[in-house]
């Protein structure tokens, strides 16, 4: 029997590239809101061109427990779950041909919290990872609304309170010169009674326009 020399280091594999690779990355971590649409991302990379051979699998695990659930299924048409807990919940938001397995979820609840794993098939890569995803759905808390509240009051409320804070002051000082006046027996200059007659010109002037304007208003309806 004939020996063949055994290369160092023992049998060699065949080159990665050869067999074709395949990377898949997910979101580690997601938060959520209740009643509010949350996105699982999922990106992939293929040293394979993508073809109708193609599938996506989406699984879903609660908390404390071993039990999977497939919540959607892509190879070239969409397959959403029709049972369970996430019947007519979850909606397709990825490419594939942008490498994108991304899923959305609608009207989530606190029910929904668990592990969400992506694996992605692309024959004939054979090396690939499945990255799991852990989402918490909680309710908004006092904080966020707090935190919006307070906006609300630098955009809105500060503003309108500084205008008024100056009005005020305005007025407490333009008081506080009439009494001293009316204390010290002070009587109008022929320069502030001129001005105060201007004004009062000027206020009737306004009053006889606005009343040529209603005659005008009222004869232009009368025609009709």
């Amino acid at each position: 029997m004939v020996a063949f020399p055994v290369p160092v280091g023992g049998l060699r594999k065949a080159p990665t590239e050869l067999l074709g690779r395949k990377e898949i990355k997910a979101d580690a971590h997601v938060r959520g809101y209740v009643g509010e649409n949350i996105k699982l991302r999922c990106t992939f990379k293929s040293s394979s061109s993508i073809t109708d051979k193609l599938t996506i699998d989406w699984t879903y695990r609660p908390p404390s427990s071993s039990r999977t659930e497939s919540i959607f299924h892509y190879q070239s048409f969409q397959y959403p779950t029709t049972a369970g807990t996430f019947r007519d919940r979850i909606s397709w938001v990825g490419d594939v041909y942008k490498g994108d397995a991304s899923i959305s979820i609608s009207n989530p609840t606190m029910k929904d919290n668990g592990t969400f794993s992506c694996a992605v098939k692309n024959p004939p890569d054979v090396h690939h990872n499945i990255p799991a995803t852990e989402l918490t759905v909680t309710e908004r808390g006092f904080g966020t609304m707090l935190s919006s509240v307070a906006l609300l009051s630098i955009l809105v409320f500060i503003p309108s309170t500084v205008v008024v804070i100056l009005l005020l002051v305005r007025m407490g000082r333009k008081s506080a010169g009439l009494k001293k006046r009316s204390k010290s027996g002070y009587k109008k200059s022929s320069i502030e009674v001129s001005d105060d007659t201007d004004q009062e010109g000027d206020d009737c002037m306004a009053k006889l326009c606005v009343r040529c304007a209603e005659c005008v208003d009222s004869d232009y309806e009368e025609t009709y």
